[in-house]
């Protein structure tokens, strides 16, 4: 059973905006609440083009000018231990969507510190204000990388996720561990998404769409890893967010086990498009997309452009979400193809840079 949110009148913290799915959900909240206040906490690292962020937190400021709903924009990490508890006690908050995490399996072989920094200590720190800042509802972000090497697909949340093959998978399987103590303990509505392979307009240049775009257009060769045996469920930020706003809106309900005590309000979810595509066939469909929007001109040599090469450290062949139970409970799986999101991230592309 779920406990029933309205999210109107509500005061909302966002971590991790305007990052690529904190700044969509953001632009989401203030077009459809007609009240209330949603405060965005980002630290506007240089992990990747800070300019990129700057350009999504205008579109979040200019979308809160015709907005009833109040935006707030805060500077800071959730690593400020100080900075989490004065917002907490400031605006109490009534949800919380933790989506503010170093992002990137491959960063995270060469940068250990900032990952448990922000995905571990960052966490910590928000788990700890909604201890002792009751909120209705905490959501947060986990990741398909948590399934490691999982040879069973598509992959389910009843699935044992005990064999991370990347450090950044290691912090958000923590993230969960910690969320289901905290809900046990302090009686803490917590729900864990983990999201599949996130792509669109705007999106994390480090992301392999966006950053082979760029790599193209510069005239470079693209690495294609596992030479094209790769499958990815690739899903739409649209799809992601609509996830999000569902989950917000139906918190695990509280009750007491047969000895009285609280059993954790507890729950994980996938969102992921439950459609696993071969990755060539992707890139192929992204090409097709950068020639119709002109990013790139039809004569362009793509095959000239290709390297396939083989897999490489902290990477997995094939992710595939079981989204049953999400369908089950929010009445929702993501339906965005591949064709029309890559369409949308080309025109977006061409507008972006021109």
């Amino acid at each position: 059973m779920k406990t029933t949110i309205d999210l109107n009148n509500k005061t909302i913290l966002v971590t991790g905006s305007p990052g690529f799915i904190g700044a969509n959900l953001v632009i989401r909240l203030l077009k459809e609440l007609n009240c209330g206040t949603v405060v965005s906490l980002d630290n506007m690292n240089d992990y990747y083009d800070v300019s990129l962020k700057e350009w999504r937190l205008a579109q979040v400021e200019k979308t809160a000018e015709n907005s009833p709903v109040k935006h707030v924009f805060v500077k800071g990490s959730i690593g400020d231990k100080a900075l989490v508890d004065e917002l907490f006690q400031t605006y109490r908050f009534n949800i919380v969507v933790n989506l503010a995490a170093q992002a990137g399996v491959r960063y995270s072989i060469d940068h250990p510190d900032v990952y448990i920094e922000s995905n571990i200590i960052g966490f910590y720190n928000l788990l700890e204000a909604c201890r002792h800042n009751p909120v209705e509802h905490l959501v947060y972000a986990s990741s398909s990388s948590v399934y490691g090497g999982n040879k069973k697909v598509p992959f389910s949340t009843d699935d044992k996720v005990d064999n991370p093959v990347s450090l950044y998978a290691a912090t958000k399987k923590s993230d969960e561990l910690l969320a289901h103590a905290y809900s046990k303990l302090y009686n803490i509505p917590s729900t864990g998404l983990r999201f599949f392979t996130v792509y669109g307009p705007a999106g994390r240049p480090d992301m392999f769409y966006y950053s082979a775009t760029q790599k193209l257009v510069a005239g470079k060769n693209i690495q294609i890893f596992n030479y094209g045996d790769m499958r990815r469920d690739f899903t739409y930020i649209d799809d992601i967010v609509e996830g999000i706003v569902r989950v917000m809106q139906g918190a695990p309900e509280k009750k007491n086990g047969e000895d009285g005590l609280p059993l954790p309000p507890y729950a994980v979810y996938n969102i992921g498009g439950g459609q696993p595509e071969n990755l060539l066939d992707y890139i192929c469909t992204l090409q097709e997309e950068l020639v119709r929007a002109k990013v790139l001109p039809e004569d362009y040599d793509f095959e000239g452009h290709r390297e396939l090469v083989g897999m490489q450290a902290g990477d997995v062949p094939v992710t595939y979400a079981d989204s049953e139970a999400l369908e089950r409970d929010y009445g929702f799986t993501p339906r965005i193809g591949i064709r029309e999101g890559l369409r949308a991230f080309a025109e977006w592309y061409a507008e972006y840079y021109r």
